[in-house]
């Protein structure tokens, strides 16, 4: 087992992703502008993997077509308050993640997460193809030194109830259950964990 360098635009920003086998280490860096029609795509293909069984199709497509376009991602690049990291293996786009900086919006968070500054952990896609890979890990860990390095004191994370892989998957990265809260997809409420990690 070998690892990769994991690079952002200035050197080094967290640790290295094993390699297995034949497939390529993965490269994890700081997404930039022209990422944004990419990240889209990866958001388009990972997205409906974290929804509960019985969200609805259509429900899912207007969550996508509202918050995970290029147009979205280009905002989202452009906004100081956030950060996005890619990870890269074989040349291809493997996953992505997304942190906010600031106060949390939600008051059923702003009760539970209690240390600040806090930053939000959005979003932690990866292929499904790249699953068990190590990419997730290196990527949660690249977006929690960089809210170390904004001064965050906590970093939370709102995760649906029903994805056991994922909840699995934050304990592991020890993300704490503090609460609960909810996430609209499409017109219909779903039910989160908040998970939150001391800094």
């Amino acid at each position: 087992m070998t690892e990769s360098q994991v690079s952002g635009a200035s050197g080094p920003i967290g640790a290295g992703v094993p390699s297995f086998g034949n497939q390529p280490a993965a490269v994890i860096r700081r997404a930039a502008a022209g990422d944004a029609e990419v990240l889209a795509a990866v958001a388009a293909e990972t997205f409906p993997l974290a929804c509960p069984p019985d969200a609805l199709p259509e429900a899912i497509a207007d969550f996508i077509a509202n918050n995970l376009t290029a147009s979205s991602f280009a905002g989202y690049l452009a906004d100081p308050d956030r950060e996005l990291f890619l990870a890269e293996a074989g040349g291809q786009a493997a996953g992505y993640t997304m942190i906010i900086f600031g106060e949390p919006a939600d008051p059923d968070v702003s009760a539970v997460v209690t240390s600040r500054p806090t930053a939000e952990l959005s979003k932690v896609y990866v292929r499904a193809e790249h699953h068990g890979a190590g990419i997730a890990p290196a990527l949660v860990a690249a977006s929690v030194d960089a809210a170390r390095l904004r001064g965050a004191r906590s970093v939370w994370l709102g995760v649906n109830q029903q994805n056991e892989r994922a909840n699995r998957f934050y304990g592991k990265q020890g993300f704490e259950r503090v609460g609960t809260k909810k996430f609209l997809v499409g017109q219909r409420y779903e039910d989160d964990f908040v998970r939150a990690l001391e800094l």
